[in-house]
């Protein structure tokens, strides 16, 4: 089967500058490992020749140069999910090391990042979405800068929405405060239901910020804080 017959996205792999090889990211929660997944990732990719690999600013271990027909067997010896998840889904977690090892977070990312991404990660939106956890105000994990963005306070979490990076940066705006974890879960499953109905109207491909300030960010608030 030739190569543009075979969906790339859907056998994890980025095609590379070159047009002949190939990136993989081995799923990683929040870019938590330990030490035999570390050695397991590095042997893999010395085994088929990885030109090298490069630590993400979305918390990922990426192996760069995979030959195309490498592909699947790079993915078998790993005995990993994909982590470079692309596309219109909700994209893996990002969240700093927080009260389970920093002195500065008030709040146990690890904890609630991994809750977050099991209950959401994959879901189809109408367009890409991130969502990032800092477990204290210096939002090492880059939060305001995230469709949905979490700061740990000694009180709970505060909540914001539409912010995004790119060529058009947006800040996100505080839509909540204080929260406990398990109402984080509850708004962030409102905020994502809302999205995909009220985003995919215009049929427009559109980040969350742009559908927020499209209707007014006191409309969105009103209305997702009312359900």
């Amino acid at each position: 089967m030739s190569k543009t017959k075979i969906n790339i996205p859907e056998k994890g792999a980025a095609v590379q500058k070159d047009r002949e090889t190939y990136a993989i990211s081995p799923y990683l929660q929040g870019g938590l490992a330990d030490p035999d997944t570390l050695r397991k990732i590095a042997d893999v990719a010395e085994k088929y020749g990885a030109k090298f690999l490069k630590l993400t600013s979305e918390h990922r271990i990426t192996i760069y140069g995979i030959p195309f027909e490498d592909i699947d067997n790079v993915w078998k010896d790993l005995g990993m999910e994909p982590g470079g998840l692309s596309g219109k889904i909700v994209r893996p977690l990002k969240f700093c090391i927080g009260s389970s090892s920093c002195k500065m977070a008030k709040q146990n990312t690890i904890k609630l990042g991994i809750e977050i991404d099991k209950q959401f990660r994959g879901i189809k939106t109408p367009d890409k979405m991130k969502i990032a956890i800092s477990g204290c105000e210096n939002s090492c994990a880059e939060p305001a800068v995230r469709d949905i963005g979490l700061i740990g306070t000694k009180e709970g979490w505060n909540v914001l929405v539409g912010g995004n990076a790119g060529l058009q940066p947006r800040l996100g705006k505080l839509i909540a405060k204080n929260l406990s974890d398990k109402e984080v879960l509850d708004l962030i499953d409102k905020i994502i239901t809302y999205y995909k109905e009220n985003g995919e109207k215009t049929g427009l491909s559109r980040r969350l910020g742009k559908v927020i300030h499209s209707m007014g960010f006191e409309k969105f608030s009103q209305e997702i804080l009312e359900k």
